[in-house]
Order: structure tokens, then sequence, then C-alpha cells
């Protein structure tokens, strides 16, 4: 038996600003848009190369009711701190930094490696990590 992690959710209040941020501003992958009922989408996102998808989630009352889309958009913001992965912390630092994402933390080293954090445009906490002893392209 085999088993994996295939997708993960991040609520968010609108779908092509969600989908704007994560492809032209993270660098994701467009994996799927697609329109299933009333106000609903299957919009989906990762990193180049990698399996693992991000479902970007628009509470919807046709889809989740009235109350359930309220709790749902409550949370928008509220995931916990995801980490990405990267070669090399400072020039995705960089990268980001010159298309606007606002970092709390700067670059610092850590026993780990290398971390910066970053925040979405939901509010979702982002730890950018170069892992100890990962070489940095330059």
């Amino acid at each position: 038996m085999s088993i994996r992690l295939g997708n993960v959710t991040i609520l968010v209040r609108d779908y092509d600003e969600a989908l704007k941020f994560y492809t032209e501003v993270l660098g994701f992958e467009k994996r799927s848009d697609q329109e299933f009922g009333p106000g609903a989408r299957w919009v989906t996102v990762a990193a180049p190369g990698q399996d693992l998808q991000i479902i970007l989630q628009k509470p919807e009352p046709s889809m989740h009711g009235e109350e359930g889309a309220r709790k749902m958009t409550e949370r928008i913001g509220q995931n916990p701190t995801w980490v990405l992965a990267t070669d090399d912390c400072l020039k995705t630092y960089e990268r980001y930094s010159s298309h606007g994402v606002k970092f709390a933390e700067p670059p610092k080293e850590m026993p780990w490696g290398t971390q910066a954090i970053f925040k979405d445009l939901y509010g979702n906490s982002y730890a950018l990590v170069q892992s100890q002893g990962a070489s940095a392209r330059r």
C-alpha cells in the first residue's frame, strides 16, 4: 500500500486574485481552473515539478450553505505556517520582495538553515527555508 499527500486547501476571498498571487508573485504553476456549480471553481496551483497541489478555495454559500460559508470565511488567513523549501533563501527573498511580498522577518541564520517569514495576501504565514548545507546557486 502506498500513500502520499496530494492536495491541501487554502481558503481565499477571490479566486482570480489568489491565482494571480500564487502564479505571478510566488511562481507557482496553475494546474486546474474549472467551474463546477454556481460561483464555485476547482482551482489548484503547485510548485513547478511538484505533485502536491494547493487548492484555492473560496467559501461559497451555494456549495457550503450560508452558515458554512460564513464560518469558512472567518478562517481565511488562519492556516498554520507552511514551509516553502528553497535552494537560495536570499535570492528568493529578493525576488519575492521585488514583486511586493511583505516579509515579517528577513532572511536570518537559524540552527536548521536560513529562514525568512512572509504572509500571503490573506494573512497566511509562510516560512521560506534554505536547509543548512543546501547549496545556494548564485
